[in-house]
């Protein structure tokens, strides 16, 4: 999902809750110096995609990760069994961003990646349609009933494949 749609706050509750491992490549680009340049316009690293693959392979050969990144196409396809994608109204996202200091074009530029639904067609191209879902995440209600699906579907695959 878009920046500030609640990815890491859905994800780091649910590792809570199911003891699963979270990871935010972010923070592990992060940690890992793991990008390959500085945009001057956004005024953020560039991530080095082979990089970050490199270092999640083994976590991934495992399982039971939950990964937090805006993009996916870049993941191989055969690390997910499910794909979530957040949404969030633009009247809640503009204020969270703001709020993050997003400014000028990369406010601008996120919103409507939002409204162009850019990040859930490029999960629908990078995965098979059935596995990726859209999760309304605008209020604390939403996240609850979010991480209650979610919990659900885990318990059922544990079900089918264990």
């Amino acid at each position: 999902g878009t920046p500030g749609v609640g990815k890491s706050t859905l994800g780091k509750e649910l590792a809570s809750r199911t003891g699963l491992t979270y990871i935010n490549v972010g923070d592990l680009a992060k940690e890992g110096e793991l990008y390959e340049g500085f945009d001057e316009e956004y005024e953020c690293p560039i991530l080095d995609e082979d990089r970050v693959i490199d270092e999640l392979e083994d976590k991934m050969r495992e399982g039971g990760v939950i990964v937090d990144y805006h993009g996916c196409d870049f993941f191989p396809e055969q690390w997910f069994h499910i794909v979530f994608v957040l949404r969030t109204d633009n009247s809640f996202l503009y204020d969270r961003l703001e709020s993050r200091g997003y400014k000028g074009k990369k406010l601008q530029d996120n919103i409507q990646c939002e409204i162009f639904q850019t990040l859930y067609e490029e999960a629908m191209l990078s995965y098979r349609e059935e596995i990726v879902h859209q999760l309304p995440s605008n209020t604390p209600e939403d996240l609850e009933r979010n991480l209650d699906q979610i919990m659900q579907w885990i318990e059922q695959w544990m079900k089918d494949n264990n």
